[in-house]
Order: C-alpha cells, then structure tokens, then sequence
C-alpha cells in the first residue's frame, strides 16, 4: 500500500445531469425517478468499511430534495463541500451568475453539513483560462479550495498548460486559494486524464494504479473521483452522440470493482484534510 496519501471525492447529482447532452430541461428534474439516495448510500457503505474519509461534492439543487442524504453523509464522517447550485459550467457564467449559484449552494449545504463548506468543485471541471474570476468569487464567498480544473483539454473547458498538481493560488488582497485539479498523466506535450469518471472506467486498472503511484513517488496526492450514478449501472440512459455514451455509460459495473482494488491498494483521505 502506498505511504502518500490521495484524494477520494465524489461529485453527488443525479443520473440526469449529465452535461451538453439532449437532457431533460431543469425544469423537468423534479419529476423524473431520483436514484442519487440509493447510489450514494452504496458508496457511504464501501468507505465505511474501508474506514475511509472522502469529500462529496454535493449539488445544491439534490440538497434542497435530499436533505436526509446530505446529513447522512455528513453523520458518517466525510467532507461536504460544493457543487455548485444548478450543475452550469462556470464558463457559460457571468462573475455575478456564478456568485448567484455558489451563494444559493451554500445556503442549503452550510445548515444541513453544520459547519463552514470550505470547499467548490465546479460542473464538468469547466474552470479555463477565461473564467479565472471564479477564484475571486469563491475566495469573497469564504471557501478555501477548488477542484475545478482539467489541465488538459477536456470536453466541458480544459485548461491546458495548468498546473498539474497541487497547489496553493495568491489572489488580490493576498488571499490564499488551494487548487486540487485533476489528476491528468504526461505523454510528451500530451496530456490525459486517469483517475476518475469515464477515464477511470475505459483505462485498464494497471494503467491507472501505475499513474497514481508516479504521483506519490513525486510527492504528490492524486484526485480520484466519481458520481453516484457510476455505481448504478441500470440507471435510465440519455440520448447523446456515440462518444458520450461510450463515455458515460460503458463499464458501468467496473466502478465500484475499481474503487475497491484503489481502496486496497492506496491510501486516500478527504480534500479538506490537505489543508495547510
């Protein structure tokens, strides 16, 4: 098992909120089958006989109709932080939309977590170059860290030329913000995401286990993540293009396979707890 320590999160929404597809409009959300309650408990089961502590980035619209799952969550140990409010990606945003949905997030999310969320991940890791402004909001509203950037081209935004690991950002005033981007691996000017999603799905287990150990062996943590909806491979399916589907729903029923042989293999704590 590895000595380093990485991040285990989870991007909490529901089977229909998959981005830039031909999805139901939100309006609709209220009234189709929520499966996200039963999909997170049997992730809350794995880590907790893992003793494993994880962050779960929690979309503020499944707080407002789930509020027992995000207390649940919270009563087993884990970080709450942020998803965002509506599930948009940032770079579709003005500074003042992205307050408006961060502030309505975290106004559901601080009374049912019963402490401060310190915490934003954005939908579809859609932080770029062009909405840098976002660590500014997020540093105004009190949070500490984001996870929000791809540093490598990315279907939802990208960032490439990011930095790939860790690290701590100076803002104006001299305000510190973490970034923790995802964990991408390096093949010449390439890069590639590997350790969550589609790509923890679709790449082989020793490809994947090999990366997060050239992580640790340089010192640093790798960012695994996953949605509720990747350990219900019976979910209902979405309309979409054959490159989004093979991404979103092949091997479904390899992701919690995955998740344990990770959870064997290398150790993993919460975003919070990398905190200076």
């Amino acid at each position: 098992m590895s000595a380093t320590f990485n991040a285990l999160t989870v991007d909490v929404e529901d089977w229909f909120h998959i981005l830039e597809v031909e999805g139901p409009p939100m309006e609709t959300w209220p009234a189709l089958p929520a499966r996200v309650e039963a999909s997170t408990e049997r992730l809350l089961d794995v880590l907790s006989g893992r003793a494993v502590r994880a962050t779960f980035f929690v979309l503020g619209w499944i707080a407002e109709r789930h509020p027992q799952l995000v207390r649940r969550i919270a009563d087993a140990g884990h970080e709450i932080a942020t998803h965002g409010h509506s599930h948009a990606l940032v770079h579709r945003m003005t500074p003042e939309e992205f307050r408006r949905d961060l502030r309505s997030s975290l106004r559901v999310l601080e009374p049912l977590y019963g402490r401060k969320i310190l915490g934003h991940r954005a939908a579809g890791f859609s932080l770029t170059r062009e909405s840098l402004w976002a660590f500014d909001v997020m540093a105004d509203e009190g949070l500490l860290y984001d996870a929000s950037v791809c540093p490598a081209p990315h279907g939802h935004g990208g960032f490439p030329g990011f930095p790939l690991h860790s690290h701590p950002r100076t803002l104006a005033g001299g305000r510190v913000l973490w970034e923790f981007p995802v964990s991408c691996l390096q093949l010449g000017p390439w890069r590639l995401p590997f350790s969550g999603g589609g790509y923890l799905r679709l790449l082989p287990y020793p490809l994947i286990a090999g990366q997060i150990r050239r992580f640790n062996r340089a010192g640093h943590p790798a960012i695994v993540y996953l949605h509720p909806r990747e350990v219900d491979p019976s979910h209902p399916r979405l309309k979409m293009p054959l490159v989004r589907r093979l991404k979103s729903y092949v091997n479904l029923s390899t992701t919690l396979p995955k998740l344990q042989r990770l959870l064997t293999h290398f150790r993993f704590k919460a975003l919070d707890q990398f905190l200076p």
